[in-house]
């Protein structure tokens, strides 16, 4: 006998704002707001992140303004924000290192294309298949890579650019040897990113980043720290363009394969994430977002800009302030437009070292010892997997770190008993009788499994009751359990109910993702 899960029925989806033009006439004063505040926390990061990424501080602005205004209005998504961002720096900086800046133009051209193809052949689903413990140490690794190298910067020196164990033996040099001018402007913008926040009213009113830089510039205009800002090449001076004959090399295929795979799979995460935080609850189309952010990356690297994902971050400060539809990504990319061309000279005031102390807290967040405390939390395998996984990126790249961390969660998968006919593909038995849809599923349910049983899931018919029925499986992975959660809350927003059959009958830890499996059986 097996008890039944039923999953709650939350409130009905209220009426979602209209979108394009008579989405642009019912909600212009909340989303030019919501814009304004967007852009004010954009300009710092865009500059900030290119000067990471080895590319004209002009280059993240190039970025930030083609997102706002070209890309969101061919994406999927609704009050989620472009541009560029710090999971990327380590892919360009890679780019720029071995093929030269015009060499990594050429390469965001290639890959915004393939991501058009991608999304033409709508292939958004794919993200199904990446264990999200894998995911989450790809980003935690990219983000201690961002500490290593802007805490040089921070405390008045360059950044050294090391590899490998030579990452950790190159920081203590630096920070017992600070330039006391620089490092003063550097701790200030790494404190203010800290604390801000924490100040009440004003510090939701008011961005962290652009406080940081307007303190940071005026300590450095006192003490006389430097370097600054140069913004050679900006738009005023015009655009750099591609050199397609650095394509010709292995290394302009990698750096290709990772700037697809790295840009495309962070973007619809992050797409999906804000459909949570979404007040209208509306869905991304995965497809469109594919074919946005592509429209984008090539537009912009065809121009001298940084290629583009969506921002969690970004997006969330978009819905907080108020923003309703598409158009205040387009008033933020307006605003940074209009910047730029008004007030260039003013830029070049900011230290580099209170931008390196905004990424410092960046890359911080990105690598945030909570990550690690809710991947142990939900099983060891998964703090396993993410650890290896963020380790192995800092300590090697991330082409490796990441496949390290799926080939290490399909050898667990065998481990767990599963076949090699379940292996990639799910043993389930879809039945409807008009009202009710019956999923009867068997064997292992995995990360490395789960696409056709998405792809089942998301062509459900709205409004029936579904039931999952887990009485013949014997392992299912936290991934699976927490895209079924999520489907299952979305499943209800339209009207349909979802319950659980035979879970109950598996073992389980304390987390709601933690992994089930079947009970040993003792002689």
């Amino acid at each position: 006998m097996t008890t039944e899960v039923v999953v709650e029925t939350p409130a009905e989806r209220p009426t979602p704002p209209k979108d394009w033009l008579p989405g642009l006439k019912e909600n212009f004063q909340t989303d030019i707001v919501s814009g304004l505040i967007i852009f004010l926390i954009a300009l710092p990061l865009c500059l900030g992140i290119a000067i990471a990424s080895g590319a004209p501080p002009i280059a993240g602005v190039i970025s930030g303004i083609v997102a706002g205004t070209l890309a969101n209005l061919f994406s999927g998504s609704y009050v989620t924000i472009n541009g560029p961002a710090a999971g990327m720096i380590v892919i360009v900086l890679g780019a720029v290192t071995e093929l030269g800046f015009r060499g990594a133009l050429a390469v965001g051209v290639v890959a915004g294309l393939i991501q058009i193809g991608l999304g033409l052949a709508r292939t958004g689903k794919l993200t199904g298949f990446f264990p999200l413990s894998v995911v989450h140490g790809m980003l935690a690794g990219i983000g201690l890579i961002i500490m290593a190298g802007q805490i040089h910067i921070v405390v008045g020196h360059e950044n050294p650019r090391a590899h490998g164990f030579h990452i950790f033996t190159e920081i203590p040099p630096s920070i017992f040897n600070p330039v006391v001018e620089t490092a003063i402007v550097g701790l200030a913008a790494v404190l203010i990113m800290v604390f801000w926040t924490r100040l009440g009213k004003i510090g939701r009113v008011l961005p962290a980043p652009l406080v940081a830089v307007i303190v940071g510039t005026v300590i450095a205009l006192i003490n006389g720290a430097g370097p600054r800002l140069d913004l050679a090449g900006s738009l005023l001076d015009g655009f750099q363009t591609p050199d397609f004959s650095a394509l010709v090399s292995a290394a302009a295929v990698k750096w290709i394969i990772l700037y697809v795979f790295v840009a495309s799979l962070e973007s619809l995460l992050t797409s999906e994430a804000v459909d949570k935080l979404d007040p209208w609850k509306r869905r991304s189309n995965m497809n469109r977002e594919l074919i946005g952010k592509g429209t984008g990356n090539l537009v912009s690297s065809a121009i001298g800009g940084l290629p583009m994902i969506a921002e969690v971050v970004r997006s969330k400060a978009n819905i907080i302030a108020g923003a309703r539809t598409r158009w205040s990504n387009f008033f933020h990319g307006t605003f940074l437009f209009v910047f730029v061309l008004a007030v260039p000279g003013l830029l070049e005031l900011i230290p580099l070292a209170a931008l390196a102390g905004i990424l410092l807290v960046v890359g911080f967040r990105l690598a945030h010892p909570v990550d690690f405390k809710h991947a142990w939390d939900i099983g060891k395998v998964d703090f396993a997997l993410m650890i290896i996984t963020a380790f192995t990126v800092l300590l090697t790249d991330l082409l490796i770190g990441v496949a390290t961390g799926i080939v290490l969660g399909l050898l667990y998968a065998v481990f767990r008993r599963t076949s090699p006919a379940n292996l990639f593909k799910p043993k389930m038995n879809v039945t409807d009788d008009g009202e009710q849809v019956n999923v009867k599923l068997r064997g292992a349910l995995g990360f490395h499994n789960f696409i056709p049983l998405r792809s089942v899931l998301d062509n459900m018919p709205r409004g029936r009751v579904v039931t999952l029925d887990f009485t013949e499986v014997h392992y299912i992975d936290p991934t699976v359990l927490e895209r079924l959660h999520d489907f299952e809350i979305d499943y209800a927003y339209d009207g349909g109910s979802v319950r659980r059959i035979g879970e109950d009958a598996l073992v389980r830890g304390p987390h709601p993702f933690s992994m089930r499996t079947a009970p040993k059986v003792t002689v």
